[in-house]
């Protein structure tokens, strides 16, 4: 399941920074870096010739070597690591939105929830 990352800042470049935060926490993780593959990115389409757009979502995908449990846990992690906890929006690849703004633990769970739920 390809899962996209982004976070919910009004500042782009303190998003981007968050992003960045988030992909290094994931890489640093062995079993997410070789089976889930983050990766960084701009979901802004780029114009031929222009500069490149800010970083605005990490991508990566889940499977049984890193699964929706895995990411729950890893990013529950992360966002008790960072100061007032980052709201984060993941998205499916069906379109599902879980925003994260809550407590991490709380949000883990039902990250996980969200996640593991029947696709349509």
């Amino acid at each position: 399941m390809k899962v996209a990352i982004g976070v919910d800042q009004e500042e782009a470049a303190a998003a981007e920074q968050q992003l960045r935060s988030l992909h290094e926490w994931l890489l640093a993780d062995a079993v997410c870096r070789r089976h889930a593959g983050p990766t960084l990115g701009s979901g802004a389409v780029t114009v031929p010739g222009a500069q490149g757009d800010l970083i605005d979502v990490l991508s990566l995908v889940l499977g049984t070597g890193f699964n929706a449990a895995s990411l729950s846990v890893a990013i529950a992690a992360w966002r008790r690591s960072r100061p007032g906890s980052p709201t984060l929006v993941v998205e499916r690849a069906d379109g599902t939105r879980i925003t994260l703004t809550g407590a991490a633990n709380e949000d883990a769970g039902r990250l996980l929830a969200e996640l593991e739920r029947e696709q349509a």
